[in-house]
């Protein structure tokens, strides 16, 4: 089974700190192998093992103190 990828938009983060609360909690969800954040772009890819839904990235991006668009 291949990894799954998917691409999201977070808006408020402006600086590394920013960065690295968006990565380590969206990296703690269950399945997610790899995230990585664009600061510019405020694009997140998420790679995971199997499935995860926009919600549970919500949470954790809204749990980091970001909002996904």
């Amino acid at each position: 089974m291949s990894d799954i990828s998917a691409t999201y938009t977070v808006t408020g983060m402006t600086c590394g700190h920013c960065v690295a609360s968006v990565t380590e909690e969206v990296g703690e969800i269950e399945g997610v192998t790899d995230v990585a954040v664009d600061l510019p772009t405020g694009a997140v890819t998420v790679t995971s093992t199997k499935p995860v839904t926009p919600d549970t990235i919500r949470a954790a991006v809204d749990e980091a103190g970001y909002s996904l668009v």
